[in-house]
């Protein structure tokens, strides 16, 4: 096996940094998706006017959520 340079041991690192930063965001991104989609299925809750309607509405986007 051959020793890495200094470049390869470099991307090495930068590859490890990026994948770990990715995951960060990728549970941030989750968390305001999740969070967006309860405030939208919520607003078709208050819609009582529309009966059945709004409530299947609400329960699609709940579905849309990612647990």
């Amino acid at each position: 096996m051959t020793e890495l340079n200094i470049f390869e041991k470099a991307m090495g690192w930068r590859k490890r940094q990026m994948v770990t930063s990715q995951v960060c965001r990728n549970e941030i991104f989750e968390k305001i998706r999740n969070d967006t989609l309860e405030e939208v299925a919520k607003e078709f809750d208050k819609m009582k006017a529309f009966g059945n309607t709004s409530q299947s509405f609400a329960t699609f986007v709940r579905d849309m959520k990612h647990e």
